[in-house]
């Protein structure tokens, strides 16, 4: 049995689209468990179980695999998928071959700047493991990026608790090219579509605020320090305007694409 664990918040907007997918593209028998914080009770009738729950994304996706657990069998497959991630394809060939190879698969977004951690938009491993190493979807560890930041994020502890405990598992990189935006818009081996930032209205990501004007340096006073501050936001607003407000005109426009069913949308991001 493959155990799916997705969290919806505040809105309904992408429940139909990715239970659909799930049914056109999961060919072995699976149980759909959600968290659905502010929503309508009515959509839980697309899912399995429907946990109450309140929090933070990884808080709850970490919830929902100890109820899973306390279900499931040890070799039943988890998977954990993001509210606006869905298969595009037959996911299963992707996943038993990673899982011959190492005990967790997962989408890892080296376009973020070379985030090196599992990503939960689309991550899958038993049950037994995910118990046993044990799995936490919280930031926390950090890892040094391109650019030799240091960041953390979702999934950074897991990335640690695999270094830990020396168990390898196998990464599954963007495969459309980013012409839309560096990091959103993203199809992962082939398979699995990941919107980003589908529960906002949309705007950069952070290879777009990466490549921001450098912020002017703050003075000693609070005075002048204020003054520096209303200044940044007139110098930063023609930079808003040609990158915010385009992006989130596009995540609308692919977003209604698929909401539509329109046949073009894949190549459309493409």
């Amino acid at each position: 049995m493959l155990h799916i664990a997705t969290v919806h918040f505040a809105s309904p907007r992408w429940i139909e689209i990715q239970t659909r997918h799930l049914r056109e593209h999961i060919p072995v028998p699976y149980m759909t468990w959600t968290s659905l914080q502010g929503i309508d009770r009515s959509y839980e009738a697309h899912f399995d179980r429907v946990i109450d729950q309140a929090g933070i994304h990884p808080g709850k996706l970490n919830n929902l695999a100890v109820e899973i657990g306390s279900e499931a069998d040890d070799e039943d497959l988890l998977m954990f998928l993001d509210g606006d991630a869905f298969p595009i394809a037959n996911p299963m060939p992707l996943i038993e071959q990673g899982l011959s190879r190492a005990p967790l698969v997962a989408v890892r977004r080296a376009e973020n700047g070379g985030d090196e951690q599992p990503h939960p938009c689309f991550c899958v491993t038993t049950v037994k493991t995910w118990r046993e190493l044990p799995g936490d979807w919280s930031p926390g560890h950090k890892w040094k990026l391109a650019d030799g930041t240091r960041a953390t994020d979702i999934g950074g502890n897991l990335l640690r608790v695999l270094e830990l405990t020396n168990t390898p598992w196998v990464d599954v990189l963007r495969s459309n090219r980013a012409h839309i935006d560096p990091l959103f818009f993203a199809i992962y081996g082939g398979v699995i579509y990941h919107h980003g930032a589908g529960f906002r209205r949309g705007g950069p990501s952070r290879g777009f605020y990466d490549a921001r004007p450098k912020p002017l340096p703050l003075p000693r006073t609070p005075l002048l320090r204020g003054v520096t501050a209303q200044i940044e936001k007139v110098r930063l607003l023609p930079w808003r305007l040609r990158t915010r407000v385009p992006q989130m005109l596009e995540s609308k426009r692919v977003f209604e694409k698929i909401e539509r069913g329109d046949s073009d949308w894949q190549a459309y991001i493409s």
